[in-house]
């Protein structure tokens, strides 16, 4: 992760980081380790004001729901303000994805795949040769 000039994933990703590595820290040490750890550093670009590895994770209104905070201090040039953001949006998501499961994984309605299975199997039965898949049955058999 490049300090010198981090983006606002960098900091969601770094948050993300740090509630893995200590899941017995609260939101407010986790903003806390954001402001040391960045607070040295150049404040993000407003072009790159996105989350977007979270767009399959959660539904859009959970994981940019701190942006609007984040960009608020990054135009007052506001560390404590940026971290503010970040946590919202870092709380929002683990609290839906606690209470409703990944994405895709809740119903068939949300389930990526349904609709496509029978397709991608007719799909992948006239291109992939035989012998390969007669193995990658075989293989997932195991």
């Amino acid at each position: 992760m490049d300090q010198q000039n981090p983006t606002v994933s960098d900091l969601f990703r770094g948050a993300q980081a740090a509630r893995v590595a200590h899941p017995d820290w609260s939101y407010k040490q986790i903003k806390d380790f954001i402001v040391k750890e960045f607070s040295n550093s150049s404040f993000p670009p407003l072009n790159t004001l996105t989350i977007p590895e979270q767009d399959d994770k959660a539904p859009e209104e959970d994981w940019t729901a701190g942006l609007p905070i984040i960009r608020r201090g990054i135009q007052f040039q506001d560390w404590k303000e940026i971290a503010d953001g970040i946590i919202l949006s870092l709380e929002q998501t683990e609290n839906y994805q606690r209470a409703r499961g990944p994405e895709g994984d809740r119903d068939d309605w949300h389930n990526r795949n349904v609709g496509i299975n029978e397709a991608t199997t007719k799909a992948v039965g006239k291109w992939m040769p035989a012998e390969l898949l007669e193995l990658a049955e075989r293989n997932a058999k195991k």
